[in-house]
């Protein structure tokens, strides 16, 4: 009997392609999915699927029995002011139970999907690092103290009750098989569609989805039990975004530039607009934080452990604009 390779958050992006390289690789998957989620990206694959709910305990201890590794992917990703209580419910009281539910059906290793924002932000011109020092008070942002607070319980788990668990840290994720979307998904999409009519200045390190599923597998086979591992890429700015976007798609860049002054102070504005139209805000109070804040770092140790070697930007950018030009967009 082959050993079963847990998913939770399967549907999502980073979900969706790790699940697609699992089968790839011939393992047995089984997929935890809230009641109703559409498998977008993952109809007609070999996988085994139980429905239920990282605030339901029973249904986590059901869905792990008898796997081997869990992939602790689900959470609420947000950078809006809305939602917060929903957010420290499934990305903290969820990681609670997951903890639980792998302790209680003794689970080989649990890989949790944490975030670059988890991090203290080091001084400008520092980069963030690997540390094992975490907690809500150090970060901005509801997601990110959700982050922090998941982490630092999935390392005291690991110390204090033996939980075999690797935790690895990505960045700006995007790339190709981006249902739902993300916010860098539907910025791409705004800009192939005509609706990008302004950027803000900005830097950000993106790394590309695929990637991600990468290193996960990689963290699940060779990472060490309770380390930390960044799965950065490349650091570019806005302004390189939109040029990059440009040449690959023939479409114009917007040539309209807001200084982060005049972004701060239409974001909420920004926001509302965008939650009326029921699509992800381009730009938040939180965003354009994000984007002004030190994204400066390294994925060194990861590439020495592991040999994780992501692609690069333009590479990425040049996937998701074909995969969103494809027939397969949107089934």
């Amino acid at each position: 009997m082959k050993p079963i390779y847990v998913v939770t958050g399967g549907t999502g992006h980073i979900g969706v392609s790790l699940i697609r390289l699992l089968i790839a690789q011939d393992k047995r998957v089984r997929l935890f999915i809230l009641p109703g989620d559409p498998l977008l990206g993952l109809k007609d694959l070999p996988l085994e699927i139980v429905e239920g709910d990282v605030r339901d305990y029973a249904s986590l201890k059901k869905a792990f029995e008898g796997a081997e590794v869990v992939f602790h992917l689900a959470s609420f990703v947000s950078i809006g002011s809305y939602h917060k209580n929903l957010v420290w419910r499934i990305n903290v009281d969820g990681v609670r139970n997951v903890i639980k539910a792998c302790l209680t059906c003794k689970v080989g290793r649990l890989v949790y999907m944490s975030s670059i924002h988890a991090f203290e932000e080091p001084p400008t011109g520092s980069p963030i690092l690997e540390t094992k020092d975490f907690g809500p008070d150090h970060v901005m942002g509801t997601y990110a103290k959700t982050k922090a607070e998941a982490t630092r319980l999935v390392l005291q788990a690991v110390k204090e009750k033996g939980l075999d668990a690797v935790i690895v840290h990505p960045t700006g994720v995007f790339g190709p098989f981006d249902y739902k979307p993300s916010h860098t998904g539907q910025l791409i999409r705004d800009f192939m569609a005509g609706r990008l009519h302004a950027y803000i200045d900005g830097t950000y390190d993106y790394v590309d989805v695929r990637d991600v599923a990468e290193g996960a597998l990689a963290a699940a086979k060779m990472g060490r039990k309770g380390e930390n591992y960044i799965l950065s890429g490349e650091q570019i700015t806005v302004k390189e975004m939109m040029d990059m976007l440009e040449e690959i798609t023939g479409k114009p860049a917007p040539r309209l530039w807001l200084p982060l002054w005049l972004a701060r102070l239409t974001a909420p504005a920004s926001e509302l607009y965008y939650k009326i139209l029921k699509r992800p805000p381009l730009y938040t109070p939180y965003s354009i934080f994000t984007l002004s804040s030190n994204s400066l770092t390294s994925h060194d140790k990861a590439t020495k452990e592991w040999g994780y070697h992501p692609r690069r930007v333009k590479e990425s950018i040049f996937d998701a604009v074909k995969w969103l030009s494809s027939p397969a967009f949107g089934r």
